[in-house]
């Protein structure tokens, strides 16, 4: 039994997310925890609410609300809608608790010690209209870099180029829209990456099984133009966590706070302390998933993220852990994801376009979104929302594939034999010949998800519930049992035995339908198949079972139609 930290990038804590938000980081991490319990490893599974920095004080004064009062409703919107798709975390945790203050103020502290930490006189952009300096997303212009003129301060969306809030042209207040911006000096802490950016390559450089778009971004940002650059870790805000020495002052740092990309993948650590707190537990319940002097060298730590992600959690939180001196845990394996667009555009909060997570949970239960979104995870490219392919996905995958296989098996059975798993004789031919494909094509699953395919791994499932389909078709027990019930019986037993199993394999993608699969079939609980053979007959003749209601509805042409207009936003 293997350990295993898993991560997913902290959404941002202004305003429910839409569903590319979600495919990005969230979900396919779930998908993979899930899948490590099945197989019976030990599995830490985090995310948080990233709630400092502008996106949060602006979301509050929009909203009229104190912006610490802002983020405890925001957590909780945020907490609703990880339950709402059965996102099993082992703790949500928030990057403004006391965990996570006390542990930046220690990292900041550790790399003052290491001489990493330098203080810099800079100038900022200072907006009389607002009376105050104006940080990097507060400050939004054209990028320089591709032209997208809706970039912010420090990073542009749209090609991911790093940038300063000075960088940009025509620049804005975020806050009020002025343009009469003036250039003033402000003092400001810097992390020394340039002088950790040839121990961070030789790290990078040994990840030789990560995914290519992770080591592309990350090394672009250590080799392009005058390569690693030191980075700004403060920030002139009111909300954040104090910049402090540990539990020292900082001298000419009073009223400043830890910028957002700094303290936010701090949190991982954070949220896992949260976890021990909230159960009871000593520090050494958390510190045997990060410390790698308390037990921690055994684990294997996996993040899960959107590429705009990437150069934060490559090189700045590696530096941030290594230039600490202390043994943390630093992640094995980044799993990056692409992005999701929506019908020929991108998702838009301002214009209303696309899905919101809560707006798709109103109109369809999360199994259906679940699904749809993994078997077409923008892994090597950006991905399409369109309503027809999500109804394509929906009607053909789930419906007529595994839905249509589980009503007919059941209902066939309750109709001749009743409900409870029949005799009959003994498995033949086909069956065998099923169970030979069976283990290959579970051990390609296997393999997909071992190696965080998730596309592949979906394509894999959807194979296997084709191929009980197949046999089914091929082997007709309703006509069968004309002329030979005994036969009939020895089918019907053997496909319930699927449903079994697709129950098992299913859990990683669509658990409350694997859930209901379970209850169903009354069993206790759902193991990973080890032997196809015995699997396939654990269901022994006379287990009692119930015909689950309709496991999955189609989605109509008038549906599709209806939402397309709903979700179209602005024009």
């Amino acid at each position: 039994m293997a350990r295993i930290l898993i991560t997913s990038a902290l959404p941002y804590i202004n305003g429910i997310k839409h569903l590319g938000n979600l495919v990005g980081s969230q979900l396919p991490s779930d998908v993979y925890a899930r899948y490590l319990r099945l197989r019976g490893h030990e599995v830490m599974h985090i995310c948080a609410t990233d709630e400092h920095g502008t996106p949060a004080e602006i979301a509050a004064a929009k909203a009229g609300k104190p912006v610490a009062d802002y983020c405890t409703e925001m957590w909780a919107a945020q907490k609703a809608m990880a339950d709402g798709f059965g996102l099993a975390f082992d703790h949500f945790g928030r990057s403004s608790s006391e965990r996570n203050r006390r542990l930046t103020q220690h990292f900041a502290g550790k790399l003052a010690e290491a001489g990493l930490i330098r203080e810099v006189t800079e100038k900022m952009i200072y907006s009389p209209a607002d009376g105050r300096f104006l940080p990097d997303r507060y400050v939004e212009g054209t990028c320089p870099n591709c032209g997208y003129d809706g970039a912010r301060g420090d990073q542009c969306e749209n090609c991911t180029k790093q940038l300063d809030s000075t960088d940009l042209i025509d620049p804005r207040s975020a806050i009020s829209g002025s343009t009469d911006l003036e250039v003033r000096e402000t003092k400001h802490l810097y992390l020394r990456q340039s002088a950790m950016a040839g121990q961070l390559e030789e790290w990078i450089d040994q990840k030789t099984d990560w995914p290519i778009l992770t080591t592309s971004i990350a090394k672009k940002w250590l080799r392009d133009g005058d390569g690693l650059q030191d980075r700004s870790i403060t920030r002139d805000l009111d909300w954040g966590i104090p910049v402090r020495k540990g539990d020292a002052d900082w001298p000419g740092m009073e009223g400043k706070v830890f910028y957002v990309w700094f303290d936010a993948p701090i949190e991982y650590i954070g949220a896992t302390a949260e976890w021990a707190d909230a159960h009871g537990l000593d520090d050494g319940a958390w510190e045997r998933w990060w410390r790698t002097d308390k037990g921690a060298h055994d684990v294997r730590y996996v993040q899960f993220m959107g590429k705009d992600n990437v150069p934060f959690h490559t090189l700045s939180f590696p530096a941030t852990i290594l230039g600490s001196g202390e043994p943390w845990k630093l992640v094995d394996y980044i799993k990056s994801f692409n992005y999701l667009n929506y019908q020929g555009g991108q998702f838009s909060t301002s214009k209303g376009r696309g899905v919101f997570q809560d707006q798709a949970l109103e109109i369809l239960p999360a199994d259906y979104w679940r699904w749809w979104l993994m078997s077409n995870v923008p892994e090597s490219g950006d991905s399409e929302f369109t309503w027809e392919s999500f109804q394509n996905g929906v009607n053909k995958d789930l419906a007529d594939v595994l839905g249509n296989f589980v009503s007919r098996v059941t209902k066939f059975c309750r109709s001749r034999f009743g409900e409870v798993v029949p005799e009959g004789g003994h498995y033949g031919e086909s069956e065998s010949a099923l169970i030979a494909e069976l283990d290959t094509r579970v051990a390609a699953y296997q393999a997909a998800l071992d190696g965080i395919e998730m596309r592949k791994a979906a394509a894999e499932l959807r194979a296997i519930w084709v191929a009980g389909n197949e046999y089914l078709q091929s082997a007709a027990p309703w006509a069968l049992y004309k002329t030979d019930p005994e036969g009939a019986a020895a089918t019907i037993r053997f496909a319930l035995n699927l449903v079994r199993l697709y129950a098992v394999l299913s859990q990683p993608f669509i658990p409350a339908a694997a859930e209901r699969l379970r209850a169903a079939l009354g069993l206790d609980r759902l193991d990973w198949p080890e032997d196809m053979a015995n699997t396939l007959s654990a269901l022994a003749p006379g287990h009692a079972f119930t015909t689950p209601e309709i496991l999955f509805g189609k989605i109509t042409d008038e549906q599709r139609a209806e939402w397309a207009e709903r979700f179209a936003g602005q024009r």
